[in-house]
């Protein structure tokens, strides 16, 4: 009966939460991606040139650093339905007025605002998955709303270049304008969604049964432990949490940098228009997504998160180096595509990790503290590969740079400590026991 009523109610937690969790991290990705398509018309009108363009990209992340902490404390303190709403007004509002800058510099102002209005969400909604997962369901669930990156990829492309395409001088305004003004618009409307839809607590869960509640929460409660009564100034002394935050960031510094420049990469590969570097920069993704799924239940199953991370980010430097150095364009292309197959899988894998080392407002510190640190892949990714593009005309030793931090992601992965110093934890691995990650 147990086992009968863990699954009716993980599957009810999967069929309530994770569709709108998804479809959230699916336009959060799409409006910090969208630039790398607008740049293909964008800067020629504006006259930005890629060194200018990569640093738009990097300052995003300078305004999402300064308030990460902040924010998810903030969440913990008056909700996650409330400030998730609020994330996703104010995010979207900005990204839709990206659509009127008109230089660098006003590029520059709406990228800085936009990171500091989108600080906090994937890490808050990584505390609240936790808040109504167990441990061992809960890298499979946030597997199911963190492919969501991946599938803005996939769909941004074409939508995208779709919108720049046709809706090009419509009421007299760009192409780009009309996808900046539609993709953030989504935004404001998911906020609205969230704040009507997300529950706090799984106590405050009339959607579920008594006895599913019950059962949610006193499975929870006994994973929580005393990790719970944790300070939040000690967050910052644990050394899992430096680790992690460091692996993560190299393993950013390839998948912004590739997310960003992928419109640009394969445009350089040959001469194509915008919509075929739109649906041809759909196909990396694609593979991410398949990843991403077959990766996290292949994590939950065993337990093991370091072994699975060190994979991945080892798979992907091997790929993106080969397709820095191959000559023929269409084997350079596949490789690139082997690249998107593993570098997303490790999303989940990192987000699993990262909210099981502390719960409560130390939970919340840690995560976000561990994301904040990590964002330097984001200042460092899009910018360097700007730089390099721009003073040597070509993507081969950017692509190089990326494979080298990947390597270091890998390498950390497989030496990092991931339980507490006293070797206990309160965290049950799936089958009984300690999670080993």
């Amino acid at each position: 009966m147990t086992d009968r009523l863990e699954k009716t109610t993980i599957k009810k937690l999967y069929t309530r939460l994770i569709p709108l969790l998804f479809v959230m991290t699916f336009v959060n990705y799409l409006d910090r991606i969208n630039i790398g398509f607008a740049q293909l018309e964008m800067g020629e009108r504006l006259k930005i040139d890629p060194a200018a363009f990569g640093f738009a990209g990097s300052i995003f992340f300078l305004g999402y650093m300064l308030l990460e902490v902040p924010s998810n404390l903030i969440l913990h303190r008056v909700g996650a339905r409330r400030w998730i709403a609020r994330i996703l007004l104010t995010w979207g509002v900005v990204s839709a007025l990206t659509a009127f800058v008109f230089n660098d510099t006003s590029l520059y102002v709406m990228r800085f605002l936009l990171g500091v209005m989108e600080a906090g969400f994937l890490p808050g909604v990584a505390v609240y998955v936790a808040q109504w997962f167990p441990v061992r369901h809960r890298a499979r669930a946030v597997g199911g709303y963190i492919i969501g990156s991946a599938v803005a990829a996939v769909v941004g492309g074409p939508l995208s270049t779709a919108l720049m395409t046709y809706a090009d001088d419509l009421l007299r305004l760009a192409g780009w304008q009309w996808m900046f003004l539609v993709e953030g618009g989504a935004a404001v409307v998911l906020g609205l969604c969230a704040w009507k839809w997300l529950t706090d607590r799984p106590a405050d869960a009339r959607w579920l049964e008594p006895e599913q509640r019950a059962w949610l929460e006193s499975t929870l409660d006994a994973e929580r432990g005393d990790e719970a009564r944790v300070p939040v100034r000690r967050v910052v002394g644990d050394s899992r949490v430096w680790s992690l935050a460091i692996l993560f960031g190299c393993a950013l510094v390839g998948i912004y940098g590739l997310l960003l420049w992928l419109p640009q990469i394969i445009k350089s590969l040959g001469h194509l228009s915008t919509l075929q570097v739109g649906f041809l920069s759909a196909v990396p993704p694609l593979l991410g997504v398949l990843g991403t799924l077959v990766v996290s239940r292949s994590s939950d199953r065993t337990g093991d998160r370091k072994k699975h991370l060190a994979f991945v980010y080892g798979a992907s430097a091997v790929a993106i180096a080969g397709s820095a150095y191959v000559p023929n364009p269409v084997v350079a292309y596949g490789l690139l595509c082997v690249t998107g197959l593993f570098i997303y899988a490790g999303n989940p894998l990192f987000w699993s990790l990262a909210s099981s080392f502390r719960t409560g407002a130390a939970g919340a510190a840690t995560v976000a503290l561990i994301n904040t640190i990590a964002q330097f892949g984001g200042l460092v990714g899009p910018w360097s590969i700007g730089l390099v593009r721009g003073s040597t005309g070509s993507f081969r030793l950017a692509l190089l740079t990326i494979a080298a931090f990947l390597v270091v992601a890998t390498v950390i992965a497989l030496v990092m400590r991931v339980r507490p110093k006293d070797g206990t934890t309160t965290v049950p691995a799936p089958a009984g026991g300690e999670l080993r990650a």
